[in-house]
Formats: structure tokens, sequence, C-alpha cells
């Protein structure tokens, strides 16, 4: 699976076999990336899509020096799951 930044529309995505994308969308606030919806079309579901996304973007955020502020439940549920990945919370940010 090929995972891009697109940069233009603040998402990092992936073109799924039948041509539709999957996306985690993000926005920035005071330099700390901010992930607010994971969407995986229906085509792409119960296949690890999502979770590949968010590891994907939880690793270009620990290899920026970035720190992310989550309001995506998908992502919540993941970064639970894998605590590896805590240390990566702005915690100046609460939701």
């Amino acid at each position: 699976m090929i995972i891009t930044n697109n940069k233009k529309e603040f998402r990092f995505e992936t073109v799924l076999e039948d041509g539709e994308i999957a996306r985690l969308e993000y926005r920035w606030l005071r330099g700390s990336m901010v992930l607010m919806h994971t969407i995986v079309p229906a085509s792409g579901r119960k296949k690890g899509i999502g979770s590949e996304l968010v590891k994907f973007v939880l690793e270009y955020i620990r290899t920026n020096n970035l720190k992310m502020v989550i309001y995506c439940p998908f992502v919540t549920k993941y970064v639970n799951e894998h605590r590896e990945y805590q240390d990566l919370i702005d915690t100046r940010e609460r939701k």
C-alpha cells in the first residue's frame, strides 16, 4: 500500500483497488499535527487499511519530531492499543 501526504488537502491518503481514497485528515495547531478524521470507504473496511494509515502517520510524526493532538476516535483507539505512541501526544493541548 502506498500512502502519500497530500499537503494541499491536509491529508494522508492511499488509493484503494477500486479507485476510492482512504484518508486521514489533519490540521495544524501551534506546530502540532491535529488528527481529525480517518475515513475508509466501505470497499476498504475490515482490511486493516485504517490501521496502516494511522501507523504511517504516527511514524511520520515521530520521524519529523512533531507532536499530535487527537480528535479522531479511531486514532485514539489505535494509540490506546499501541502505547509506544503515547509520547507523541501534545500534553499542552487537551480536547
